[in-house]
């Protein structure tokens, strides 16, 4: 599947096969033992535990070094304070996911001011420039994504029906891309549904979004979440308000492709490539300790996600085996 979105500039997607690692790159890289820090919104999520495990997966290939592992809590002065930190330590890179656009700006100028490498994940701060204060971003393709939502829920959706969107409140470009695609798609492909939207700024927000949409709204014919958690929580206050709204939403996470499995709300997911993801980020920090230049947006195609491909798409994403709960309810309906 083509790359469809556009960087945070407005770049065209590089694709991450240019990561490549000659055998000289790999004997000086595990001579140099580079070290590395990690700094994320989240650790407690399926996608982050993947990007994660992608991440150590090159760096240990390569004898390079995880020395920190920050996780913010979707906060921004924990981020902040994460990176002014890790500006004055003896560290080689930063591989970080930006909070909050502006407000995370300048500490993430710091890294790059202190000498360090500075990898962006999905989004690059207001006012920072490609190459001259951080070395690339690496991401989903979130406008693609966005597209596969749109595109699997319509075919759930009977005609003149009205939809929602459940939107993440902060300035985040990732979610944003993925919102903007889903209502061109259906704008352009379907004019016949009406858009209903409710936002939420923390996870312990969603589940009283979606009681004021359905209280404001009534039944809809289908919903769009911007990502994985708080599709699970959607999806557990349709189900108790005998709702059976079909979801959509983005992120292979286990409690999703669970969800999918049974017969659940959630019915399909463009899903990212986190494993993935983390080799690339790690791939370019090593690379750019070595000198060499790189593009500013690397990108990664996303994968549509249905029930019928769920374990085959699990298998690709996770790099594991699909796990038994998922298998035993497939089997239980049509193996």
């Amino acid at each position: 599947m083509p790359v469809t979105g556009l960087g945070p500039h407005g770049e065209r997607a590089a694709s991450p096969l240019l990561l490549k690692l000659s055998e000289a790159d790999s004997q000086e890289i595990a001579q140099r033992r580079f070290s590395v820090g990690v700094v994320l919104h989240t650790t407690q999520s399926d996608w982050a535990r993947q990007q994660l495990a992608g991440i150590s997966s090159m760096l240990g290939q390569h004898n390079a070094a995880i020395v920190d592992v920050v996780d913010c809590g979707f906060d921004a002065g924990q981020q902040v304070a994460a990176l002014t930190r890790m500006a004055v330590e003896d560290i080689d890179a930063v591989i970080s996911i930006p909070i909050g656009n502006a407000d995370v700006a300048e500490p993430h100028r710091a890294i790059h001011q202190a000498g360090k490498k500075l990898i962006l994940l999905d989004n690059a701060p207001t006012g920072l420039a490609a190459g001259a204060e951080y070395t690339c971003v690496v991401s989903a393709d979130n406008f693609g994504l966005g597209e596969i939502a749109a595109r699997q829920l319509s075919t759930e959706i009977d005609t003149g029906q009205k939809i929602g969107i459940l939107s993440y409140a902060a300035d985040f470009f990732a979610t944003d891309e993925r919102e903007i695609a889903f209502r061109k798609w259906m704008n352009r492909n379907r004019p016949d549904l009406t858009i209903a939207q409710a936002r939420f700024q923390s996870l312990a927000d969603v589940r009283g979004a979606v009681q004021a949409l359905l209280a404001s709204e009534g039944a809809l014919g289908g919903l769009f979440v911007v990502w994985d958690e708080p599709a699970v929580l959607a999806a557990e206050v349709l189900e108790q308000a005998q709702h059976t709204s079909p979801i959509a939403t983005i992120d292979l996470g286990n409690a999703v492709a669970i969800s999918m499995a049974r017969g659940g709300p959630i019915k399909s997911v463009g899903a990212q490539r986190p494993y993935d993801q983390g080799k690339a980020a790690a791939a370019a920090a090593l690379l750019s300790l070595l000198g060499r230049p790189l593009p500013s947006w690397i990108a990664l195609p996303g994968l549509a996600v249905v029930r019928d491909n769920v374990v085959e798409a699990y298998q690709s994403i996770w790099h594991a085996p699909a796990p038994p709960e998922l298998l035993r309810l497939l089997r239980a309906s049509k193996w």
